[in-house]
């Protein structure tokens, strides 16, 4: 799931912010966002929460997730070589 995150925060980098959270060391930030399993994916649109996915996840359904929250414009869906 990295690879993928890491992608979609090259390829879509002015229409999406990636961040990543250790929930170890910032037991804080996992609570304002009720993480309760690794990995989780939460979506933020104008500081509300519109998705989130737990545990692990396709890459189509990631894409699926985060493409109709994008600002306007075609998302980038080259995938990443592995």
């Amino acid at each position: 799931m990295d690879s993928l995150l890491d992608h979609l925060a090259r390829k879509e980098r002015d229409r999406l912010r990636v961040v990543r959270v250790d929930v170890e060391e910032d037991p804080a930030t996992a609570r304002r966002f009720r993480v309760g399993t690794v990995p989780t994916i939460v979506l933020v649109k104008d500081k509300r929460t519109v998705a989130r996915v737990e545990g692990r996840a396709k890459a189509t359904d990631i894409e699926g997730l985060v493409g109709p929250h994008l600002p306007a414009g075609r998302m980038e869906t080259e995938r990443p070589r592995s």
